[in-house]
């Protein structure tokens, strides 16, 4: 229930803070701002902590699931479908609707189509994103800017089998072979991503971890924690960078320990069970929220355009943050329509493409 309610928020905030930034001037621009302003501005400068959260819970998710059933017929092929099937069901769909998006509003030039690799909107940039290229060979596609993090998942998703097959395996040729991947990765990656990997690494780590205490550390565990992101957002360094690693590492230590300690069985009770749902609700098509809100705000803003003109809203106008509201909440239920037929299909397709492995595999041995 937890960890599903903190996607969720986590998604919901990283989308909050990119449409503040976009319709709204920057805060230390605003001379005298209102205390609603000044609230909104607040409560919606915690994006790259949600990214914290998100390495940290994927690390204990895929990382914690893999160590489950890493000694289970075919474990590693069952990962890397499931790894490939949460990454493509949403990527794919948003690339395209982008690109039609792009071509219905005349933003792109269907002339200028091409394999340039310097292309946002290039099949290059298409392929390089999927297979987590972006920042590295390839820019965002579309221009995206959220899908930078991506390929640090991705390459986690890479990196972790990979350590794990390396301590289990008895052949030195296997070895050998393993660490000649590693090495080619890391030759591969920038000093940043190659960095937070350590966080993602914490969260599998902490996913075997159990601590038994009472409310009363849970508690202090909780409001460290809260102290700690309040203390980051107004103090510390607003960005992932090599620089800015050990605000975020400690954040991270502290945020494991809190999960570790709330692995207990709760008494049932209707606040619970809402909590759960809501959880649930929004974890479900938290991905596709984070993918695919920046190419749906360009629309909304692009069809609001006749009414809201190209200027920015006006913090000190209180109606404007209606609109603010309004345009949120619109970006929600647009990510939530958009995953019915793709995100929410995730563990079908998975089930088909297992069964279609296991037949063909039937097919090698006869």
């Amino acid at each position: 229930m937890l960890i599903s309610l903190l996607r969720g928020l986590a998604a919901l905030m990283v989308a909050a803070a990119h449409l503040r930034a976009l319709v709204y001037p920057g805060f230390g621009t605003v001379k005298s701002p209102s205390l609603a302003f000044q609230g909104l501005a607040f409560s919606t400068g915690f994006a790259y902590l949600a990214v914290i959260v998100f390495f940290v819970l994927s690390g204990w998710l895929v990382g914690g699931s893999l160590l489950n059933r890493i000694g289970n017929d075919r474990a590693i092929t069952k990962y890397a479908i499931d790894r490939v099937t949460r990454l493509w069901i949403v990527l794919v769909p948003t690339f395209c609707a982008m690109l039609l998006f792009g071509l219905a509003t005349a933003a792109l030039d269907p002339s200028q189509l091409s394999l340039a690799r310097d292309n946002a909107y290039s099949a290059t940039a298409f392929i390089g994103n999927l297979a987590g290229l972006q920042n590295i060979f390839v820019p965002e596609f579309g221009g995206n800017f959220p899908l930078w993090s991506l390929s640090n998942e991705t390459w986690y998703y890479v990196l972790f089998p990979l350590l794990v097959m390396l301590f289990r395996t008895r052949s030195a040729r296997y070895r050998v072979l393993i660490l000649l991947a590693v090495a080619a990765i890391v030759y591969l990656l920038n000093n940043a991503i190659l960095l937070y990997f350590s966080i993602w690494l914490l969260g599998a780590a902490f996913s075997r971890v159990r601590i038994d205490c009472g409310p009363v550390v849970r508690w202090m565990l909780f409001i460290g924690l809260l102290t700690l992101a309040v203390g980051i957002r107004m103090k510390g360094k607003s960005d992932i960078t090599v620089e800015s690693f050990s605000q975020y590492l400690l954040f991270s230590v502290v945020f494991v320990l809190f999960l570790s300690s709330m692995q207990f069985k709760r008494a049932q009770s209707p606040a619970i069970e809402c909590l759960n749902r809501v959880g649930r609700f929004f974890s479900e098509f938290s991905f596709t929220l984070y993918v695919l809100h920046v190419p749906l705000m360009a629309a909304f803003l692009h069809l609001a355009a006749p009414v809201l003109g190209k200027g920015q809203l006006d913090p000190h106008r209180p109606a404007h943050l209606l609109v603010y509201l309004l345009l949120y909440l619109g970006l929600v239920a647009g990510a939530w329509l958009f995953h019915l037929p793709f995100e929410a299909r995730t563990y079908q397709v998975r089930e088909w493409l297992k069964t279609m492995f296991r037949f063909r595999s039937r097919q090698v041995r006869a």
